[in-house]
């Protein structure tokens, strides 16, 4: 497991699995895991989990050697797949937010934008999420020791919710949700409880962000309340960037 700029949550999803970890433990050697041991060997590795996205240039060259001792790279998290919420940093100029927060920017080393570990280098999985659902990785982890292809969702939010028998919280409540253009995954955990979707997942196979737009304008969102609303977890998605003026 390795992490570049992010916020620690997806790792913790795999510590989080309580019961499953320990089938997870013996079925594999876990031989590099910071958040969760001191004991660190050198690869290569079997398969490597990468949380985070690539904002400086010290870890634009580290990914590629994490790249080149993996057999098998798999993004966990919407920070290493769409270059997370820190890709809001993407719509404008970051030397600007450097002289706005900090007192000596000379001394930052920062790129000019947060980008997905696919940006760099080539990643053979993605899992999405903010943070990824525990579910998803243990099925992926499942599939790769039993030389599986893993099975990741593509369909939208929506089925879940509809699996689920919950009434549409944009027909029924008029509430703006980014449940029609979001990947399924989550479980559509927001609007079983009655709140829109964030759409933490990431934008789902062939988005139709335009039509979702006029019904956002239509819910009585104006144009920049529209743009920011695809400005969350996911920002810097190509469809949801796209949506969003990027």
């Amino acid at each position: 497991m390795f992490k570049f700029a992010s916020c620690d949550g997806c790792q913790l999803s795999l510590l989080d699995c309580e019961d499953e970890l320990l089938a997870v433990c013996e079925a594999v050697e876990i031989a590099y895991f910071p958040e969760a041991s001191s004991a660190m060997q050198p690869g290569p590795y079997d398969i490597v989990l990468v949380e985070g996205s690539i904002t400086t240039a010290h870890d634009r060259e580290r990914i590629r050697r994490v790249r080149r001792s993996a057999r098998r790279l798999v993004t966990i998290g919407a920070c290493a797949t769409s270059g997370g919420i820190q890709a809001l940093r993407n719509f404008r100029d970051v030397a600007e937010f450097a002289h706005l927060v900090y007192a000596r920017p000379e001394y930052l080393d920062t790129l000019a934008e947060s980008t997905p570990i696919a940006a760099h280098v080539p990643v053979d999985h993605e899992l999405r999420g903010c943070p990824i659902d525990q579910r998803q990785l243990l099925a992926l982890l499942d599939a790769l020791l039993r030389g599986r292809r893993p099975s990741i969702p593509s369909a939208a939010v929506c089925t879940e919710c509809k699996r689920a028998g919950q009434v549409c919280v944009t027909v029924a409540q008029g509430t703006p949700c980014l449940g029609p253009v979001t990947q399924a995954g989550c479980g559509a955990l927001c609007p079983g409880f009655a709140r829109g979707c964030y759409g933490c997942f990431g934008p789902k196979e062939a988005p139709n962000t335009d039509a979702l737009a006029v019904k956002l304008g239509e819910l009585g969102l104006d144009p920049p309340a529209v743009r920011r609303f695809w400005h969350t977890f996911n920002a810097g998605a190509g469809a949801f960037r796209r949506a969003g003026g990027g």
